[in-house]
């Protein structure tokens, strides 16, 4: 799957880019975790990249979350997260950040980690641009 440039900056796409090189050239890395959904077609439709925040126990970070937009509005989103969640359980993790941005276009995701039981955290203000404030959202994984 090809990350959709209609949804990313050219600057998003090499930062996700980057962190696929270091997943796929070295897999005895543990930073960054990458899993992908298919349909059945065998086709990529999205996928996840997260990973242990280190000098924390059982943080994770939510790097990117990237469904196809032909295939939004599906559930395929909720259905990484799930997969996230489980992961990060079996891992014994007890929570999950993620961040991003305040301009318009991230407004679908900001809804979709409020929809999918995430909380605002914390803001920083004028992070990526002056106007633009970054968002750390969080969500609590039951039972840790």
């Amino acid at each position: 799957m090809l990350i959709d440039s209609r949804a990313f900056t050219a600057e998003e796409v090499d930062v996700a880019m980057e962190l696929i090189d270091i997943v796929l050239k070295d897999e005895s890395q543990k930073d960054y975790k990458i899993d992908c959904m298919v349909n059945d077609q065998d086709q990529p439709v999205g996928y996840i990249c997260y990973g242990p925040i280190p000098m924390t126990q059982g943080t994770f970070d939510l790097y990117w979350i990237v469904v196809d937009p032909n295939f939004q509005r599906h559930g395929i989103g909720s259905k990484l997260l799930d997969f996230l969640e489980k992961m990060v359980r079996e891992k014994g993790g007890r929570m999950i950040l993620a961040d991003t941005s305040t301009i318009p276009q991230y407004e679908k995701t900001k809804n979709f980690y409020l929809h999918n039981g995430f909380q605002e955290v914390a803001r920083v203000p004028d992070y990526y641009h002056p106007g633009n404030d970054r968002i750390t959202f969080c969500k609590r994984l039951n039972g840790k």
